[in-house]
């Protein structure tokens, strides 16, 4: 299965709870209920501090004993459910780490000395620069960079998939992860990781919740939350003197009720779930977010800048066709692409040798050569041979300023050659000897199926995409326009993709691009969403916030919805939890007031049977409704593309509305068995 298929795998679904984890979350429920925890949540907080203080009162006789327990137990149970959304999400968290920490388990090291002689040693011992080797059949010991050889790799304690991948020493896909096997050949891996530091270390630190840290969307709304609280507290600490002064009593335990159900503990309970399951679900779709504040950028970013190979292509671009120029032998051009690739390792390389070779091409590899390995800088590679034959091939633009130093002057054939390769979608690849241009290699390749539904997709959430190529700008044109990309970046360098991040960035849009290379190290830092292949080098994945355990490019994509997602989940429930007090209000103010006042029955729209189960039945509905989000929380509101009007619009309807009169009705159902019950 390839790396880079652009679905990738369907994002695992596990069950949303398992016993163990249904165990484990409920003791944790009891185990939260300790101050230093309580006190993260202000909301939380206060309905605890009712709690104590309604079984005091209740203890101390001034409320009847059936009702003032009633009350109490049920903010109990609401402080309860609070922390079982919290500790569920959590537990969901550490049973997605399970797996991961079975592949962290006691490995020795084929530990290779300065003199090349082997020891074996503990993982444990091994330190950044040491290099091991790592046979067939054999776990790798550490995280690291394979610097000799390469082989297949079984990565599914880490990524799921049970196809193996291949990694090889100086490519892009060289990076190795201790804890996976190698199924094939032998490698030589340099440690690049200190103990207890490890990727899969810190894998499992962040998916069980250890390291997670609020993100700035979540440390506001918890702000909003708390000055909410604090002026309902405010409110309900000075009703007892303004009743006072028009001759109504308020009792203290209505007046606990009252705050409980102006305060909005739907959505202070469910608040560290949905940053919890935010980077639960990153996970599921075999991404590691570092933070969970990476998954809520991504949410928000503007601008994606994608690489063409493998993201927007299928990757791979074959040679097809030798074009030589006129009065240069076919043969001649075939003979020079294949001594200028035989130490290419790229599969753009291989399939020019292969080419060359399956049309006739004999010349054999020379024993002593010096050959020039391609840099996204010169953009150009080749062979300096010792009979003093000087070959070279690249972009055009690159072989054209090789040949013009050399004082040569470059045809208008070659010009109309390069631009008739580039306009049919293909890559022009000029090859030159000397100082003369011998013709072009295409190189062909294939947008991947689908790509421009995902573009389409993306542009409906406002997202603008950037294709970065190194191809010519006649190239990039034509793949841009089939692929449906707004945006492209020709024959970029490195230094190109800073610049252009920078400068988006500087305009207040924010950027997430992919990419696996030590050369997109500084780029993936200055993003802000940074995607590391999984599969690239250790530069990548420290530079980068996200982690694609697939090594699939195209993910980058998977990841905005995601964050969206994410956005779009906390957004819906805070509206519903602010939205379904107004309903409250409405029970719990005539409990409060009718009695003295009797204009305030004409609130009493529920028409509820007493005062005291109007309470109760409030209450009731502000505890149950907690555990019935959960698994809204846990899995996240469903997303469709749409303009954030629109988004805003569906929102309020449906959680705003909906949050509105989904209470009376429910109120009103368990006062009817309140009703039936007393009675009873």
């Amino acid at each position: 299965m390839s790396e880079t298929t652009f679905h990738g795998h369907p994002p695992r679904k596990p069950a949303l709870v398992d016993a163990a984890a249904l165990r484990s979350a409920l003791r944790d429920s009891f185990l939260k209920l300790s101050p230093r925890h309580l006190l993260r949540s202000p909301v939380m907080a206060i309905v605890m501090a009712g709690t104590l203080l309604s079984a005091v009162i209740t203890a101390a006789g001034v409320a009847a004993p059936g009702f003032g327990w009633s009350v109490t137990v049920i903010l109990f149970v609401t402080v309860l459910f609070g922390n079982f959304a919290e500790a569920i999400a959590e537990a969901r968290g550490r049973g997605q780490a399970s797996s991961l920490r079975r592949a962290r388990k006691d490995l020795v090291a084929r530990k290779q000395g300065a003199n090349g002689a082997e020891t074996s040693v503990p993982a444990a011992d091994l330190r950044p620069g040491d290099t091991v080797i790592v046979s067939a059949g054999d776990q790798i010991p550490a995280d690291g960079e394979i610097v000799q050889g390469l082989a297949t790799i079984n990565e599914s304690a880490v990524t799921g998939e049970s196809a193996p991948v291949l990694r090889e020493a100086g490519t892009d896909r060289s990076g190795v992860i201790g804890g996976t096997k190698v199924l094939s050949d032998e490698i030589v891996v340099r440690i690049t990781a200190e103990p207890g530091h490890s990727f899969l270390d810190r894998m499992i630190a962040l998916v069980e919740g250890a390291n997670r840290q609020k993100t700035p969307n979540e440390i506001a709304l918890t702000m909003l939350l708390a000055a909410m609280t604090l002026t309902f507290l405010i409110v309900v600490a000075t009703l007892p003197a303004i009743g006072a002064f028009v001759g109504v009593q308020v009792a203290p335990l209505l007046l606990i009720a009252l705050l409980v159900c102006l305060i909005p503990t739907t959505i202070g309970g469910l608040l560290p779930a949905i940053g919890i399951a935010g980077m639960n679900r990153a996970l599921s779709a075999n991404v590691l977010a570092k933070s969970g504040k990476a998954v809520e950028v991504a949410g928000d970013v503007d601008v994606l800048l994608l690489d063409k190979t493998g993201t927007i292509t299928h990757g791979d671009r074959q040679a097809t066709v030798f074009h030589p120029l006129a009065g240069v032998d076919a043969s001649q051009l075939r003979e020079a692409a294949l001594l200028a690739s035989l130490a290419d390792p790229t599969p753009e390389g291989k399939s020019i040798v292969r080419l060359a070779r399956e049309q006739g091409c004999t010349a054999p590899e020379p024993d002593r050569a010096h050959y020039l390995q391609f840099t996204a800088q010169t953009r150009m590679s080749g062979v300096d041979l010792e009979s003093g034959r000087s070959i070279r091939k690249g972009a055009g633009d690159a072989i054209k300023r090789h040949v013009e130093a050399l004082g040569s002057l470059v045809s208008n054939e070659l010009t109309a050659r390069v631009e008739q390769v580039a306009r049919s979608g293909a890559t022009p690849l000029v090859v030159s000897e000397g100082k003369h241009v011998l013709g072009v290699v295409e190189l062909s390749d294939v947008v991947k199926h689908g790509v421009k539904e995902k573009f389409a997709r993306l542009r409906a959430m406002g997202v603008r995409t950037v294709m970065i190529t190194g191809d010519n700008p006649l190239t990039a044109a034509a793949i841009a326009a089939e692929a449906g990309v707004d945006d492209y970046i020709a024959e970029a360098t490195p230094e190109d993709k800073l610049a252009r991040i920078r400068s988006e960035q500087a305009k207040g849009s924010l950027v997430a691009m992919v990419g696996d290379g030590t050369n997109d190290a500084p780029a993936l830092a200055q993003a802000d969403v940074g995607l590391a292949m999984n599969s690239g080098t250790q530069a990548a994945k420290e530079a980068g916030n996200m982690v694609d355990l697939d090594s699939d490019p195209a993910k980058l994509l998977a990841v905005v919805e995601v964050g969206k997602q994410q956005l779009i989940t906390r957004g819906a429930l805070t509206t519903f939890s602010l939205a379904n007090d107004v309903s409250k209000y409405f029970a719990i103010l005539p409990a409060l007031f009718a009695a003295a006042i009797p204009q305030m029955a004409a609130l009493n729209v529920m028409h509820l049977s007493s005062p005291a189960n109007a309470v109760l039945a409030a209450l009731i509905f502000n505890a149950l409704i907690i555990p019935a989000l959960i698994p809204l929380a846990l899995r996240g509101v469903r997303f469709k593309p749409a303009s954030a009007t629109a988004l805003l619009r569906r929102n309020m309807l449906m959680y705003g509305v909906g949050g509105v009169l989904l209470p009376f009705v429910a109120i009103k159902l368990i006062d009817l068995a309140l009703a039936a019950t007393i009675g009873a």
